[in-house]
């Protein structure tokens, strides 16, 4: 049985393409940097982002952590939002393996107050620790941060002396959403971590993008995290079409998460976040007892979904057709009637 499956666009599968792919990539070491698949894939997301160099590792957690293990030293500050990946899905990882602090400054769904934030830098000293770097998110939930904000809070990093990370797993979609390029996002970050398996159909993977001298560095400390595989090519083949071709067409998936909030909208009871309406999700609640029995419900009727903090996430991605989201929005209008 098929089932429409909007957990996650993580549940993605790898196209026909990158099946074939896979069958005919040519592999090598890529702890010896021998593997010539992974090499042409990391030079094509530096070209991409315009940045010096780019290394592959396995998952977007990989990624923000090696970065925060390069960036900072033991006892160093990072500024993050306080409902980031990084402080709420990535197991408390910045504490073991790098040894930072985390401080967790409030937003507004990403946006900070940058008032609060010039305030929130520290000079290290004898009773502080000292703000290194600087976390962004973009896309942050299901809501784009706009470019201009972006720029701002880079200038300010850049005039405290302090370095910024962008969490860029969802970046093409933030760049879709604001038709541009994606080269402008990354350029308000020294790097960036751009997830090859959200949306973009490889089956593994994420790159992160920045200086030749950052990389160099996050190769070592990617081999001290576990992170030196060896044939990636096999994997790296899938991320060079993610990037190449699944990257041009998340505009769809906006259009059918569109879609669907628009026919959730018309729903009784059933409150879709607009805050967070900008890509490929959707967030809703539902004020009464019914939300606890949804699940089952759509479960029954061929549809996977999950339960995501106080209420739902709906996301759409390429194994979700238009007929999908009609399936769906039929399904939902017919629970609660």
């Amino acid at each position: 049985m098929r089932y429409i499956d909007l957990r996650s666009d993580t549940v993605t599968e790898p196209t026909e393409e990158m099946r074939q792919a896979i069958l005919n990539c040519e592999v090598g070491d890529d702890v010896f940097e021998d593997d010539p698949t992974t090499n042409r894939l990391e030079a094509l997301a530096a070209q991409m982002l315009k940045k010096e160099a780019a290394i592959f590792v396995p998952s977007g957690t990989f990624s923000n952590q090696l970065a925060i293990f390069t960036h900072a030293d033991r006892g160093d500050e990072v500024i993050v939002d306080q409902n980031a990946h990084i402080v709420i899905h990535e197991s408390g990882a910045s504490s073991i393996i790098a040894g930072v602090q985390l401080f967790t400054l409030e937003s507004n769904n990403g946006i900070w107050d940058l008032n609060k934030l010039a305030q929130s830098i520290k000079t290290k000293s004898t009773f502080t620790a000292g703000t290194k770097l600087i976390c962004m998110e973009n896309a942050y939930g299901g809501r784009v941060l706009p470019l201009a904000y972006m720029q701002k809070v880079y200038a300010l990093a850049k005039s405290r002396g302090v370095l910024v990370h962008l969490d860029g797993a969802r970046i093409f979609n933030a760049a879709s959403f604001l038709n541009c390029d994606v080269s402008e996002l990354s350029a308000c970050a020294d790097s960036v971590s751009v997830c090859l398996s959200k949306g973009l159909c490889s089956p593994i993977g994420t790159v992160l993008v920045g200086s030749k001298s950052f990389i160099d560095s996050a190769r070592r400390k990617r081999k001290i995290m576990g992170g030196g595989m060896r044939q990636t090519g096999i994997l790296t083949a899938c991320g060079i079409i993610s990037l190449e071709k699944m990257s041009k067409r998340l505009g769809i998936d906006h259009e059918n998460a569109k879609r669907m909030a628009s026919g959730l909208r018309e729903i009784k009871g059933l409150t879709v976040d607009e805050t967070q309406r900008d890509i490929n999700i959707i967030f809703f609640d539902i004020d009464d007892e019914r939300k606890y029995h949804l699940l089952a419900y759509m479960y029954e009727h061929g549809v996977k979904i999950e339960p995501w903090e106080v209420g739902f996430r709906f996301v759409t991605h390429n194994g979700i057709t238009c007929d999908d989201v009609d399936i769906v929005v039929a399904l939902m209008k017919g629970y609660f009637n």
